[in-house]
Order: structure tokens, then C-alpha cells, then sequence
């Protein structure tokens, strides 16, 4: 159970740890993906609850680049050793003009967090080194832990992570039960929060791996204090499908008929 209380290494840990009636299969949701013509799980674990759904299961075990969801981890890791010293650390802007305007100029960590700019969370990743980098995969059993170059290493399918890990990563996040200071997972958790009304909370991190072929989007929904995690991870091999939409449109779709957006969960 220690191994456990690290990191659900699979799906069979997170289902061990649920009441058999509580775990449901939610062929249902088939509809919203198709509706894209992509593939793709979707995994949601009511925590008041105790209630887990998931579609597509098999996908959820396998694992595949985390892309920019690992800003997640790398800004952890950054704020706890020093090579981010706050949120509102700025890294300036190299000169290199990218296709992503919000990237072309000086950035702080959360705005760099907010638009996904891989050039700051690359420079993240060369302040905090290789070594100390490896020391804190193999620590939190991130995924694979394998580590290619230090700046490249989450975008080139060297270090991979599925779906079910990645659940348990964003839950252990939320409840401070990652071994960093409360303060940096409450930074990371601050900065993940992308809607804030009166009837709910969405915080979550998207990612688009290569050739825009894989998205993710792993987070949590909050409503009345209760949280909710959710984790989406979609593929096409259609170079027409506008994956940033599509997996957007599939979570709230998804969300909403879970019952969510209400204030009511």
C-alpha cells in the first residue's frame, strides 16, 4: 500500500482502491469522441464520492508522451530548488521569433504556464540540470523517469506517462501529498486554475504532443469544496482534426453530462 500511496502505477491500483460498485465503464461517452473522429480515454474520479468512471480502458494504461502536461512536474521541481523563484519570475524572451505569438516575449511563470510556452519551461529545465531533474522522476515515479536531452526529454517520447498516472499525479497535487512544500503545490495549483466562477473552479494543464497528434488535458473540477479529477487523452492520425478544439469541446461535453458546471456536485 506505501507503493500506492506514491503513485498509481495502474489501473488496477486505482480500481483496487475503489468499492467495486463504485467503478463504471462509461461506454457512453464513445459519442463525444467519435463526434471528432479521434481516439482517446477519458478517466473521472469523484473523490467525495469515492465514484470512478472511466471509457476506454485499456487506452487509460497505456502511456504516451506527456507533452505540456509536464510543466506540471517541471514547475514543481523548479520552485522547490530554486530555478524558478516565484510565479512572477520572468525569463527573457531569446529573440527567436515562434509561430505562438504569446511566446515571442518576456514571460512570467504563470503567464508562461497559462500559454504553454515550452521555450521558458525548456530554460526551466536547463536551470534545475539533468541530475537533479532524474532525482525527482525516480523520486515521484513519474511515468517512465527516462530522460533523453534535459530540454527535450517530455516533448520526444523519451519520458511517457499514461492517463491513470497522471490522474494520481494531478490528485496527489491537490490533496499536498507530493514531497514538496505546501507553498510550491499551492503555487502550481493557483496557477492551473483556468475558470473561476461563483458555481464552479476548472483547473487543469493541456498538452499536444507531436505533430499535433496526441492532447491531453489532465486536471480538476471543483464544486461546494468537492473535487473531481479528470484526465483526457486523445489521438488522430487525420491532420484536418483541430485537436486544441477538440479535446476542449470533449472535456466540458464530457463534464457536462456528468452533471457538472451546476454548482450542484
Amino acid at each position: 500500500m506505501k507503493r500506492f500511496g506514491w503513485m498509481l502505477l495502474a489501473i488496477g491500483l486505482f480500481l483496487a482502491a475503489c468499492a467495486p460498485n463504485n467503478v463504471k465503464e462509461e461506454k457512453s461517452w464513445e459519442k463525444y469522441f467519435a463526434q471528432y473522429k479521434v481516439e482517446g480515454t477519458f478517466m473521472l474520479f469523484n473523490n467525495s464520492q469515492g465514484e470512478f468512471k472511466v471509457y476506454n480502458l485499456e487506452r487509460a494504461k497505456k502511456r504516451f508522451s506527456p507533452a505540456s502536461t509536464f510543466k506540471i512536474f517541471n514547475a514543481l521541481v523548479g520552485l522547490h530548488t530554486g530555478a524558478i523563484k516565484d510565479t512572477g519570475m520572468v525569463i527573457p524572451w531569446d529573440g527567436v521569433t515562434r509561430e505562438i505569438p504569446a511566446w515571442n516575449k518576456d514571460l512570467t511563470m504563470g503567464e508562461a504556464f497559462r500559454a504553454s510556452a515550452v521555450p521558458y519551461f525548456q530554460e526551466v529545465a536547463r536551470r534545475i540540470g539533468q541530475p537533479t531533474m532524474q532525482l525527482w522522476l525516480d523520486s515521484i515515479k513519474y511515468g517512465n523517469m527516462k530522460i533523453s536531452r534535459i530540454d527535450t526529454f517530455w516533448l520526444d517520447n523519451s519520458l511517457q506517462i499514461s492517463p491513470d498516472e497522471e490522474l494520481g499525479f494531478v490528485k496527489k497535487l491537490y490533496f499536498d501529498q507530493l514531497p514538496f512544500a505546501k507553498t510550491t503545490m499551492k503555487s502550481v495549483r493557483d496557477v492551473m486554475l483556468m475558470e473561476k466562477t461563483p458555481k464552479y473552479e476548472l483547473s487543469y494543464k493541456t498538452g499536444l504532443g507531436a505533430n499535433n497528434a496526441i492532447g491531453w488535458i489532465v486536471g480538476w473540477i471543483e464544486e461546494n469544496r468537492h473535487p473531481c479529477f479528470f484526465v483526457l487523452n486523445i489521438e488522430t492520425e487525420d491532420p484536418k482534426v483541430d485537436i486544441p478544439k477538440a479535446r476542449m469541446e470533449i472535456l466540458r461535453n464530457i463534464l457536462t453530462d456528468a452533471g457538472y458546471f451546476k454548482g450542484e456536485m
